[in-house]
């Protein structure tokens, strides 16, 4: 099974967009895929009609009081299954303080799991907190959705140093890609440039920015299931070929 996390410190990026768009690619394409929604505001939840309620709530998956088998929902795709998210996923750093091995959490659960699913997504709230060092400590590669301008890129950075300082960095491959691009602002390139010769990992496929995306709200389904032929949903397809050859056949154990 391998764990793939979508993450970014900012908010905005096109975090959960990627998550639930790539989620379903893998699932279209014949991998057993679940996509855990981490984010209080359960915007990958609402994307995919599944009720945003957790049995017990993060109290209960903070605490290993929870089998995450009985908290799996099916969503309408063949293979695509959703854990849901809730508010009640705000408090979880609190709860996650008082566990045992606490940045190890969210590994623990997910290690069941690994008969059943060959791909798990975890689309992550936009923060370095607890919860987010779990994620980087069961990630087997984390996708950092970053718009090329200068707010995002420096949370990139940010990023970058805290995982080296504290020592995820070791174990943890790091895939920066842009989202949001627009053909228009010429100054995107020079960005787009300068962070790819800073870390050579960014994937070569960008998002780009398309109207196609907002959309994803109203209709409440994954990019290529309502808009199968633009160039939004052609950018998914060539970056989920991207992070399948990253990812490869194994997991971190």
């Amino acid at each position: 099974m391998n764990i793939v996390g979508v993450y970014s410190i900012k908010g905005g990026v096109g975090k959960t967009a990627a998550a639930v768009n790539l989620a379903y690619l893998a699932a279209a394409g014949g991998a057993r895929t679940l996509i855990w929604d981490l984010d209080p505001q359960a915007a990958a939840t609402f994307y995919l009609r599944v009720k945003p309620q957790v049995k017990g709530g993060g109290k209960s998956l903070a605490r290993g009081h929870a089998d995450l088998d009985d908290l799996v929902k099916a969503t309408d795709f063949p293979r695509l299954d959703l854990l849901p998210g809730d508010f009640s996923m705000r408090n979880m750093d609190l709860l996650l303080e008082d566990a045992k091995r606490p940045t190890r959490q969210l590994l623990r659960l997910l290690r069941p799991l690994a008969e059943e699913y060959d791909i798990v997504f975890l689309d992550c709230p936009p923060s370095i907190s607890l919860l987010s060092e779990n994620v980087f400590r069961a990630a087997d590669l984390l996708l950092v959705p970053t718009v090329p301008a200068t707010l995002s890129v420096r949370t990139l950075d940010q990023l970058m140093v805290f995982l080296e300082d504290y020592g995820h960095a070791r174990d943890l491959r790091v895939a920066p890609f842009f989202s949001m691009v627009d053909p228009q602002m010429p100054l995107q390139t020079g960005v787009m440039e300068r962070v790819a010769r800073r870390y050579p990992q960014t994937l070569v496929n960008a998002i780009p920015l398309a109207a196609e995306l907002e959309y994803m709200g109203v209709h409440r389904l994954p990019l290529p299931a309502y808009a199968p032929i633009c160039p939004a949903t052609a950018a998914y397809v060539a970056l989920w070929a991207e992070v399948q050859a990253k990812i490869g056949p194994g997991a971190r154990s």
